[in-house]
């Protein structure tokens, strides 16, 4: 396409290529300006049924549910949502940023909404609160907040800080419940949002960005 003359930066058609491009230029192919930026940060609201994973054979993965920009970038998960969990999903090229939400030790809060079957009681917030024991360890304490009970179905906010394996479904478990339904509603200061669909997503606004990185501690984004 260069020896085409088909690429221009700034205005000026390309004729080699080793030609620099700076940060911020304006790149275009054919005289369409093409989104030449490295650094991305993605909110997606993850539908069931997609993994959350870069690559896989045989199922579709929430990269799939992205132009190719976003994955020839670099722009990756921040963590894993269950496949039978739909909700707030991160991606994003700065693994610094990536490594901190998911560090306990910077109890950034996750928000789900669950429903299960059966009542909720205060016995289970206090369990909650307290850590709940599992096969493999003990859940951090983490808080419960029911919205509504019944004999048959109860739905309440979780939040967490950690994020194991079923982590959600399995603190539920040991207390009894089987959750029937499961959403991630937040991270940390980003809420999930109301406009996007399953299979959705935008990238994130500055303000957001901003909150984000003083919720994890870094000060500045590096972003352009």
């Amino acid at each position: 396409m260069i020896q085409q003359g088909l690429v221009s930066v700034n205005g000026y058609t390309v004729r080699s290529v080793d030609h620099h491009v700076g940060k911020g230029s304006s790149v275009s192919i054919a005289q369409e300006q093409i989104d030449a930026r490295l650094i991305r940060h993605i909110m997606l609201n993850k539908p069931i049924g997609v993994l959350t994973a870069a690559v896989d054979r045989k199922q579709k993965t929430v990269l799939d549910l992205l132009p190719k920009p976003f994955s020839t970038c670099g722009c990756m998960p921040v963590g894993r949502l269950d496949k039978d969990t739909e909700g707030l999903l991160i991606l994003t090229t700065d693994g610094e940023l990536a490594h901190r939400l998911l560090s306990p030790k910077r109890t950034v809060w996750k928000c789900y909404l669950a429903v299960v079957d059966g009542p909720l009681s205060s016995e289970d917030q206090e369990a909650f609160e307290s850590g709940i024991p599992l096969s493999d360890m003990v859940a951090l304490p983490a808080r419960l907040e029911i919205i509504e009970s019944s004999p048959v179905c109860s739905s309440a906010h979780v939040w967490v800080h950690e994020g194991k394996f079923h982590q959600v479904r399995r603190m539920f478990s040991a207390r009894g419940r089987t959750v029937t339904s499961l959403k991630r509603l937040s991270v940390g200061p980003l809420k999930l949002d109301p406009d996007l669909k399953p299979g959705d997503y935008r990238e994130l606004t500055e303000q957001e960005l901003r909150l984000l990185y003083a919720s994890t501690g870094i000060e500045e984004s590096h972003d352009e």
